[in-house]
């Protein structure tokens, strides 16, 4: 990482704050998968989701938005409706827009 980028993952980790009511939708991306986590204010993982077991030729962009409705979806059956999104530092397009997008879609609110 450069210092660049450690400098934007500061700021939005300063920026995003965890409320007691409200969970955390972190995106993690790495050159060839995708992944994401709901994660309370304990650190507690409650549902995560990724792309390594889609085998579905696609592009990155469209398993990004699977993992996103698979995800939600995990959190929707715990009851979990208000989440916080959390980008990890990227910028938000491509792959990360994608997970929202499809976050958004299958009913997350954030």
């Amino acid at each position: 990482m450069t210092v660049k980028n450690i400098c934007r993952k500061i700021r939005i980790k300063n920026k995003v704050k965890v409320t007691s009511g409200c969970k955390k939708l972190v995106v993690f991306r790495s050159n060839l998968n995708i992944y994401a986590q709901i994660i309370d204010i304990n650190g507690k993982v409650l549902a995560a989701d990724s792309d390594q077991l889609i085998k579905d030729k696609m592009t990155k962009c469209k398993k990004a938005e699977i993992v996103g409705k698979n995800v939600a979806a995990k959190a929707l059956k715990l009851g979990i409706k208000n989440i916080v999104f959390d980008r990890n530092g990227y910028k938000y397009h491509g792959r990360v827009l994608a997970v929202a997008k499809g976050a958004r879609e299958a009913g997350l609110i954030f």
